[in-house]
């Protein structure tokens, strides 16, 4: 597919509730730790990226991984991942992309603006969410 018939399109994820201290970051093309950053009082944690989105949507991009034919996903490494090592934390969350809807893909393609995903940082347990998260909400923000 052609770069001309792709648009790009600003994402966000912002992790709310993060467990304090604890070290998150984007996982980079080469897989190491992009953007790494921490919560101090518990505020939210901000990711923003760009992706390529093409007919279908296809999604593609340096954040971009992607599981068969249709799933596409971005990770966000916790402590260790993140660059870390003293972290007792070796994980990742996942969070899917594939799933936004053509409505908030059209309307951030033709506004610039930007789509941001939140989700919840903590666990049940008191620990750094992982593995596949829902989103609690997806929606378009200004930059």
């Amino acid at each position: 597919m052609a770069k001309t018939d792709q648009s790009v399109i600003n994402l966000r994820i912002t992790i709310e509730q993060p467990v304090i201290g604890v070290l998150h970051s984007l996982q980079a093309k080469d897989d190491s730790p992009l953007d790494p950053k921490s919560s101090r009082k518990g505020e939210a944690l901000v990711f923003d990226f760009q992706v390529r989105v093409g007919p279908g949507p296809k999604f593609f991009g340096d954040q971009v991984r992607r599981e068969g034919p249709a799933r596409r996903f971005v990770y966000i490494r916790i402590g260790q991942l993140a660059g870390d090592p003293s972290s007792p934390w070796s994980r990742r969350m996942k969070i899917d992309i594939h799933d936004i809807g053509n409505d908030l893909l059209d309307r951030a393609a033709n506004s610039g603006k930007v789509i941001e995903t939140t989700i919840i940082g903590t666990d049940r347990n008191g620990t750094p969410t992982y593995a596949t998260v829902r989103p609690t909400g997806r929606r378009i923000v200004g930059r």
